[in-house]
């Protein structure tokens, strides 16, 4: 959703003034109060239907199609119904946190709908605070479903665990003050840093079948280049969806995109 900032001087213009005496002042677009605030409620029939159309198939073929491990069908299950979990907590969370938000007068306007009473709604502000909050609560906890103290995921997970709490706090500060650009691309190059010293996987790129013949490899090794190019990476992707914020629906289908590329 596309927002404008709220100004920063109050408006200090006289109230028109009240043709019936009698009554309240009522503009005939005034937004509402935090009293009068209401959040569209979620479209849970359809969110619904599409976990049906892709769960159904998906656990059909864990369990029936395919012959899987019992420790990695456990692990997907817990998974599946953490995330069940989670996005409850979320839809339940949003509109305390929006009241909470108005409260703190940080809020916005929709620019889209400008010119319309739409327009002249408060829209809060930081509101992905909490999803964030609530996918580290079940990522933490789906850490103890299933990752043990000898693991050799632990270290790693735990890296990706504070990259995220990183980001997530560094999203909270911008949209409180307003950091610049300057500082918002350098940011994720710390914030990945934990990530990529704890990475202890491969370095190596598959080269493409018509290329081999000219560089003479199937497999090169690129060593500290493959991590340069891991954190150039997150910096791009935490930018560019930071970039079409403003934008309705655009990060969300780009965030989904990373999500099936990964």
């Amino acid at each position: 959703m596309a927002v404008r900032r709220r100004p920063s001087i109050p408006n200090q213009t006289a109230a028109p003034p009240n043709p019936d005496p009698g009554g309240d002042p009522q503009p005939p677009n005034a937004a509402p109060s935090l009293d009068q605030f209401s959040l569209a409620p979620p479209k849970l029939g359809l969110i619904l239907s599409v976990l049906a159309l892709f769960l159904i198939p998906f656990f059909y073929l864990l369990f029936v199609h395919y012959q899987v491990e019992s420790d990695l069908r456990y692990y997907i299950s817990i998974c599946v119904a953490l995330s069940l979990v989670g996005f409850g907590f979320t839809v339940g969370l949003i509109p305390v946190a929006a009241r909470y938000l108005l409260r703190r007068n940080m809020f916005g306007y929709d620019i889209n709908k400008r010119g319309t009473p739409q327009g002249e709604v408060k829209v809060p502000e930081t509101l992905g605070i909490v999803t964030a909050i609530v996918f580290l609560v079940v990522a933490i906890v789906l850490q103890l479903c299933t990752l043990t103290a000898d693991s050799d995921w632990l270290v790693e997970y735990n890296a990706a665990l504070a990259c995220i709490c990183f980001m997530t706090l560094l999203g909270f500060v911008d949209d409180v003050l307003d950091v610049p650009w300057r500082v918002k691309l350098a940011l994720p190059f710390f914030a990945s840093l934990p990530l990529m010293m704890a990475y202890a996987g491969h370095t190596s790129i598959i080269i493409p079948k018509p290329l081999v013949p000219y560089v003479g490899l199937s497999v090169l090794d690129l060593g500290v280049i493959y991590k340069v190019y891991m954190i150039l990476l997150v910096i791009f992707c935490t930018n560019s969806i930071n970039i079409h914020a403003g934008l309705n629906g655009l990060r969300s289908v780009k965030l989904l995109l990373y999500h099936l590329q990964f």
